[in-house]
């Protein structure tokens, strides 16, 4: 198991080439389900497990990892499958790290890693409806026949666990600025509904008019819209807000894209992101974003609107 990982810190340069490794598992039933092996630190045999009276009740307990406590998901629960744990089913922890925080999901088998590109992956189908822990699915051959792998919306989990606040601390809010910023817009680039949901509670605070798209393909597509309608894309827009990996085309080749098309250029683009690590300030300036956030940061979005704004007014 603890070979499934041992390379992850050289698998950096998918990233900014439309591409993605996958960590396969399974929540001890026949789907296959995966996370961005980015976001992944270690996989390990589930630990002994220290119960928290009053937790969340998908939380099963806390783990002592090489003196870090880390809180324990069922991933099975969480996500809508039938508390259902047998003495002889196999249990993995793959201990991930989103939104500057540590915590483990508590999974079935872990299978192995896949290589594949984003447009292989694709939103999950409409039927699937809301209420879905998916934010995409792609195909694996097993040598026989394909299997449809189900990509989590780790975010979604995360959310229906902890409180992730929108408000927007004392002191940030620039009041001379509050009249410039009604009506501006801003274009959120996510798949996930949660990360759109988060980013639009917290910059409609300021007046401004949120537009949302799912994946980088679609907001490519709607740019050039614009663009080929003879709207100047930077008036249009106070900013672009993107995620990193997302299906069909990721943020990183999405900021390209905008930095190639003479059209569009000079667009302030904002990458807003759970993936951690030195990586993304290589792949910032690699692809040319101006900003960088981790999520969740609710005063530091606030703050990058603000600052972008004060640029365009001095102009």
């Amino acid at each position: 198991m603890s070979g499934v990982l041992n390379t992850v810190d050289q698998r950096t340069n998918l990233v900014g080439e439309n591409r993605l490794e996958l960590l396969l598992f399974s929540l001890n039933s026949r789907q296959i389900f995966a996370i961005n092996v980015f976001k992944v630190r270690e996989v390990i045999k589930v630990p002994p497990l220290t119960k928290m009276p009053g937790s969340h009740h998908h939380i099963t307990g806390v783990a002592s990892l090489r003196g870090v406590s880390v809180p324990v998901i069922d991933l099975r629960g969480a996500i809508g499958f039938p508390a259902s744990r047998l003495d002889n089913q196999e249990e993995n922890l793959i201990i991930t790290e989103y939104n500057r925080t540590i915590q483990g999901f508590l999974v079935g088998q872990v299978r192995n890693i896949i290589n594949t590109a984003w447009t292989e992956i694709q939103p999950p189908p409409k039927t699937a409806g809301r209420a879905n822990y998916l934010t995409a699915i792609t195909h694996v051959n097993d040598g026989e026949q394909l299997e449809i792998v189900e990509i989590i919306d780790v975010e979604k989990v995360l959310a229906q666990i902890i409180d992730y606040d929108i408000s927007i601390s004392e002191g940030v809010l620039d009041e001379e600025l509050a009249a410039e910023m009604v009506g501006r817009n801003v274009l959120i680039v996510d798949d996930s509904s949660t990360a759109r949901m988060q980013v639009k509670g917290t910059l409609s605070q300021l007046g401004l008019n949120i537009i949302e798209c799912r994946d980088g393909l679609e907001a490519l597509r709607l740019l050039k819209g614009w663009a080929d309608e003879g709207k100047n894309v930077v008036e249009e827009l106070l900013l672009m807000i993107t995620d990193a990996e997302m299906p069909e085309m990721d943020g990183y080749k999405l900021t390209h894209e905008v930095r190639t098309d003479p059209r569009m250029k000079d667009l302030f683009v904002t990458l807003n992101t759970s993936l951690s690590g030195s990586f993304n300030d290589a792949m910032v300036k690699k692809v040319g974003c101006d900003r960088f956030i981790s999520k969740f940061q609710p005063d530091l979005l606030v703050e990058v609107a603000q600052d972008r704004l004060r640029d365009i007014l001095t102009k």
